[in-house]
């Protein structure tokens, strides 16, 4: 297990976070949310892998504010406790090793460095084969993110574990409405095997040590906003990349659509479709699988849609349309060319221990219903996936 703490040089009012919508969710979430309820300054994170602190015997709340307390002790933090934020990840329904990562505080702090947040991102992987992390410039500062999860991934309202780091300093009400929105259009349209975990936390916090341009200059807080959606999709992006056996990333983009949520259940039942999934896995361009999931959902969700304007596309080229495929041999070589040239694995499908490109298996599904679109990332299916996932507490 790993302890991993980032640090504020002082407390700070300008934070933000959401958490998962898991009935069952993670002790750390309650603590998160209770903090974020008293909304008392902020000034440090605690974050462990392996154990996930989920309704395991005991308080699991009481163990996790234990663990809080000795990191404000070892910081000498003025806000004692309460200005520590924990989160946990790992396996669901163990308990706490509160006394090993008391004991583990100390050297956590003495690991502390400003020089980068790489080491951060790679204390707090579990099954991911490569540290996540990223960072883009806005407003004359900036924002860096790290995240993990590669399993156990659909989120909803957050994702598996995500913390933003910023020196901008933004108004905490707009904060929390940026940060929400943001994760609705990047980690909400994500999905690597269709289960939400019991952990997800989002976390913005901020220095406050660059001002914006005016503290209501709207177009200084449109380009911040702008840019945290930016730095949260391609966060997203990389934990679909990451996913557990992952060969292919699939991006589903829906457009013509009555609704937002429509839009996005089309997107998701396809990257969540296993015989989808496993077809792209294996570079076959099985394209009535796709149809099927997309009708599936729709016959369920939007029964009264006309769909005599829909059409589908796969790597850019039309293989549906009016209710009819529109298919031959030469279109099959070409999708399965398509299909290959987005394989992120290396020879005889070994898994990298680093990302090769950032090229995706491009879907594009028209509803002719409307004007709402969204964009849907996924995973394929893997016999890696299953071995991880069978072996996972072995």
């Amino acid at each position: 297990m790993n302890v991993t703490l980032i640090v504020a040089d002082a407390p700070t009012a300008s934070y933000a976070a959401v958490f998962t919508s898991n009935a069952f969710c993670g002790a750390p979430v309650t603590l998160g949310r209770r903090r974020m309820h008293e909304g008392l300054p902020l000034q440090a994170l605690c974050i462990n892998n392996k154990v996930s602190n989920v309704c395991a015997a005991g308080d699991g709340v009481a163990d996790a504010e234990t663990v809080c307390s000795a990191v404000a002790a070892a910081l000498d933090l003025p806000g004692g406790s309460s200005s520590v934020l924990p989160s946990s990840t790992g396996v669901i329904g163990w308990k706490l090793p509160v006394d090993a990562m008391v004991k583990a505080v100390p050297d956590a702090v003495g690991d502390l460095q400003r020089d980068s947040l790489l080491p951060a991102a790679k204390g707090i992987m579990t099954t991911d084969r490569y540290p996540k992390l990223r960072s883009v410039e806005a407003c004359g500062g900036r924002l860096v993110g790290i995240a993990k999860g590669a399993g156990m991934i659909e989120p909803n309202m957050a994702t598996m574990l995500s913390f933003i780091l910023t020196d901008l300093d933004v108004p905490r009400s707009e904060l929390q409405r940026m940060l929400a929105a943001a994760a609705d259009s990047s980690f909400n349209c994500m999905s690597v095997d269709a289960d939400q975990s019991t952990s997800d936390t989002l976390v913005c916090i901020s220095s406050a040590t660059t001002p914006l341009k005016a503290s209501r200059d709207q177009e200084a807080l449109a380009e911040f906003e702008g840019a945290l959606r930016q730095l949260c999709e391609e966060l997203s992006g990389d934990v679909a990349r990451n996913g557990e056996g992952t060969s292919h990333v699939i991006r589903v983009r829906v457009s013509g659509s009555p609704t937002r949520e429509i839009a996005r259940g089309v997107g998701k039942a396809v990257v969540n479709s296993p015989l989808f999934k496993t077809a792209v896995a294996g570079n076959d361009p099985n394209v009535g699988r796709l149809v099927g999931a997309v009708g599936s959902y729709l016959g369920r969700a939007a029964p009264e849609l006309e769909l005599g304007g829909v059409s589908m596309r796969l790597g850019g080229r039309t293989i549906f349309k009016q209710g009819s495929f529109d298919l031959d041999s030469e279109a099959e070589a070409e999708l399965s060319a398509h299909l290959k040239q987005a394989l992120i694995t290396g020879e005889g499908g070994v898994s990298l221990p680093y990302p090769p490109h950032e090229r995706c298996v491009e879907v594009e599904v028209e509803l002719g219903n409307g004007d709402e679109a969204i964009t849907v990332v996924g995973s394929d299916l893997t016999r890696e996936y299953v071995d991880i996932n069978a072996d996972y507490r072995s």
